[in-house]
């Protein structure tokens, strides 16, 4: 038994709303309210790697899919901006911009993939 059942990640947003509304609306992510608006998103499996740094307490919080060209094309189709994707050679990342001014990152990954 793994002493992990799940991860919490927190988006700091200018304009949480819009945020909350994009992650529901757009993206389709289930979600519950835990009282007064606060929603929590529901996301597909995850994994977390390490990375040598030259400094502690930062983290980063990336999404995943199955085709990046599909989902910035279906972005743009919204008309919400993405980056360009760049060949990463571990996978091919975009920059996707929130309403709230911020930007998280997308990547159709290539390396191998955990099983839980």
């Amino acid at each position: 038994m793994a002493l992990i059942n799940g991860a919490h990640s927190i988006v700091y947003s200018r304009d949480a709303e819009a945020d909350k509304a994009f992650l529901r609306d757009v993206l389709g992510l289930p979600n519950v309210d835990v009282g007064r608006g606060w929603l929590i998103f529901a996301l597909p499996p995850g994994e977390v790697a390490v990375h040598p740094g030259e400094a502690n307490d930062r983290h980063e919080l990336y999404l995943m899919t199955d085709d990046i060209q599909a989902f910035v094309k279906a972005m743009a189709d919204r008309g919400i901006p993405c980056a360009a994707p760049q060949d990463q050679g571990w996978g091919v990342l975009a920059d996707l911009s929130l309403p709230g001014g911020g930007k998280i990152g997308v990547y159709q990954p290539r390396h191998a993939r955990p099983e839980w």
